[in-house]
């Protein structure tokens, strides 16, 4: 095939400018130090307990909880939906309502305050739910707009541009809360700020998506008419898929791989937040600081990305996924030994230079391994489910260890186990690659 024109390339990449600012001001970093803020009402133990329906959780863990939950369900409706679109050909239809349905709950956070915890974690799942039901049908027009050879350029470049823009809007936000005064804002109010930021996100990824859903091709009605029963063939659907992938031992192997090292790297970068404002900038006055240093991981992770697809062109992607996950390694026991916030910024650097590119690389790298075929959707829907089970695992583990233990610093050393785990997997898979290559 043929890589599409650079209109819809770069329509479909905005869409990574578009969503990507959810993930970073509602995800990882503006939203949890709020949320950590108002509900920092520990006992002498350091534990900080919020009350949810009747019922007390850690507040850290009860982000993690909640944030497992959804994952649940994201994994359990998306191969149904994916093949249902797959066979009506009509993924851009739920691409669209899933981006309506996040942005939505963005924009209603703004009434989350103090006084309103249930409504403010239930926006926050409804959020999650829309952000990541849409990268089901986002990441499956990768294979249907661009040849093999420039999968890992466009892929990258998607992943750019959503580092850009969520920082752009960041630093805006940064500002907003920071310097409320200059907005006009009420200084009595110092949530204010906050949830203009939960609004901007909203508005921000609402009117940027008109972009990619204007240009992303949507096939014609003959081609979208289904001829069963729309949820039986999703089942049927995912059988095939399941079939397939019995006789295709290197994909088979890729998704261990990606399945265990995305239990750890989704896991931090929707953690790390709590843990930095409970573990290293415990006081109101350092929140600034905790700010500024995940906008400056993000800054990194644009070059990170941009940088591991050069290097992948070189080494290869599976080598570059496996020194991804040693460099993830050492941040994971760094991680658990961290004290000042001189260390937490070297720290932080170096998350940033394998955060995006990982992704990206795993992304490309997946749909290289994938057989030819017009049903994308439904294996790209087995990709996000692998993954979203792998966070149900990660973020539950990591929320039930700062349970039993009190202490969210030990909930570190399950990550290091699920990513020694995968470097044990990448190995395994590298080695099917080059038992393939040599048959031929």
């Amino acid at each position: 095939m043929q890589t599409a024109p650079k209109k819809v390339i770069n329509g479909w990449a905005m869409y990574d400018w578009a969503n990507s600012v959810y993930n970073l001001v509602i995800t990882t970093t503006i939203f949890p130090a709020y949320y950590v803020g108002i509900t920092s009402k520990g006992n002498s133990n350091g534990k900080h307990y919020v009350d949810f329906f009747g019922r007390q959780f850690i507040n850290t863990s009860l982000l993690d909880y909640a944030l497992a939950l959804v994952f649940l369900i994201v994994a359990i409706s998306s191969p149904v939906l994916s093949s249902i679109a797959d066979y009506r050909r009509n993924k851009k239809v739920y691409l669209r309502w899933f981006c309506f349905l996040g942005a939505a709950a963005c924009c209603g956070l703004f009434f989350f305050t103090p006084q309103r915890i249930e409504f403010g974690i239930v926006l926050f799942s409804l959020a999650a739910l829309g952000y990541w039901g849409s990268l089901v049908f986002y990441n499956s027009y990768l294979p249907d707009i661009a040849a093999p050879e420039d999968q890992d350029r466009v892929s990258a470049k998607g992943y750019a541009l959503g580092y850009v823009g969520s920082v752009l809007l960041q630093m805006i936000c940064f500002v907003i809360i920071v310097k409320p005064s200059w907005f006009g804002l009420n200084p009595a109010d110092p949530t204010l700020g906050v949830r203009i930021s939960f609004l901007l996100t909203g508005l921000w990824w609402f009117g940027f998506a008109q972009l990619t859903l204007r240009v992303l091709p949507l096939p014609s009605r003959k081609e979208r008419k289904s001829r069963k029963n729309v949820f039986t063939n999703g089942f049927h659907e995912l059988s095939l898929v399941f079939g397939q992938l019995k006789h295709i031992p290197v994909l088979r192997r890729f998704l261990l791989s990606f399945f265990l090292y995305s239990m750890g790297v989704q896991t931090v970068m929707l953690v790390a937040a709590g843990f930095s404002k409970k573990e290293i900038f415990p006081e109101v006055k350092d929140e600034p600081k905790l700010l500024f240093t995940l906008i400056l991981i993000q800054l990194v992770a644009i070059a990170g990305a941009v940088l591991m697809s050069r290097i992948s062109k070189r080494l290869g992607n599976l080598n570059v996924l496996i020194v991804a996950v040693v460099i993830w390694i050492f941040v994971c026991i760094s991680a658990y030994y961290v004290q000042t916030q001189g260390q937490f910024y070297f720290l932080a650097a170096v998350v940033g230079l394998v955060m995006g590119g990982i992704q990206s690389m795993s992304r490309s790298t997946y749909s290289k391994f994938l057989p030819e075929t017009k049903d994308s959707t439904s294996f790209f829907s087995f990709y996000d489910v692998t993954e979203k089970i792998a966070l149900v695992i990660g973020l539950f583990s990591f929320g039930f260890i700062e349970d039993i233990t009190g202490s969210i610093r030990n909930s570190v050393i399950v990550l290091i186990v699920f990513f020694a785990l995968s470097l044990v997997a990448l190995l395994y898979t590298k080695r099917a690659v080059i038992t393939r290559t040599s048959s031929f």
